[in-house]
């Protein structure tokens, strides 16, 4: 039976089990300050001298944290029908969640956390990958952002969209994995407005505005 391990007001930076540098945990904490890890992501927290509230998965990585974190702290699911990711998806209630680590070495694991943060319903979740963050939206959005701002948009299925604000119009597009896609598009006005006629498309901006993400998703009250 699926427990909710944390629950806040506040955001949820999650750690998963990828790489993820100081300025982008730095930079995911002043948004969403309470951190719960995804198993080995403890790891990286304690690597930057930071305690999660919670660390849940399976806990494969558990001889590690032993004596280095609380073990009221350390929550093992045992089932094996989702990663670790989820896990934390699923067990925190929070207003949204900044995930770090979702991408690195293996390209499986980062494909299975950008899946799981556009099939995610429960709250917005957005990720900080490189000089990116990445959300999927499920409702139209606006965004302020300047002119000429890259805009990148790469649809899990297959899907229409409209905008406005953007130098290269999407609404004739046949949105697919396997077919067009609409990368390096760039906003044409300083707010651009996005639609989609289903979940599943990931929208993927410079990581610098973060907080125009937040805001334009209604969590600007979180994101102060």
């Amino acid at each position: 039976m699926k427990k909710t391990i944390v629950e806040t007001d506040l955001g949820i930076t999650v750690l998963a089990g990828g790489r993820a540098k100081h300025r982008q945990i730095a930079r995911a904490m002043r948004h969403a300050p309470v951190l719960v890890a995804a198993d080995k992501g403890a790891l990286t927290a304690l690597k930057h001298a930071l305690m999660p509230k919670a660390v849940i998965g399976d806990m494969d990585s558990s001889d590690d944290l032993k004596g280095r974190i609380p073990a009221a702290r350390l929550h093992r699911i045992a089932e094996q029908d989702s990663t670790d990711f989820q896990k934390c998806l699923y067990s925190i209630r929070a207003p949204f969640a900044i995930a770090l680590g979702l991408t690195g070495s293996r390209l499986d694991h980062s494909l299975a956390g950008l899946s799981a943060l556009a099939a995610n319903e429960a709250m917005p979740v957005l990720a900080l990958a490189g000089k990116d963050v990445v959300f999927a939206p499920r409702a139209p959005v606006s965004l302020a952002l300047p002119v000429g701002t890259r805009v990148s948009l790469f649809a899990l299925a297959e899907m229409r969209g409209t905008a406005s604000g953007l130098e290269w119009p999407i609404d004739a597009v046949r949105f697919g994995p396997m077919g067009e896609l609409g990368t390096s598009n760039r906003t044409s006005r300083p707010e651009i407005r996005l639609e989609f006629s289903g979940p599943g498309m990931l929208v993927i901006l410079p990581a610098r505005h973060i907080g125009a993400v937040l805001e334009g998703l209604g969590l600007n009250r979180s994101a102060r």
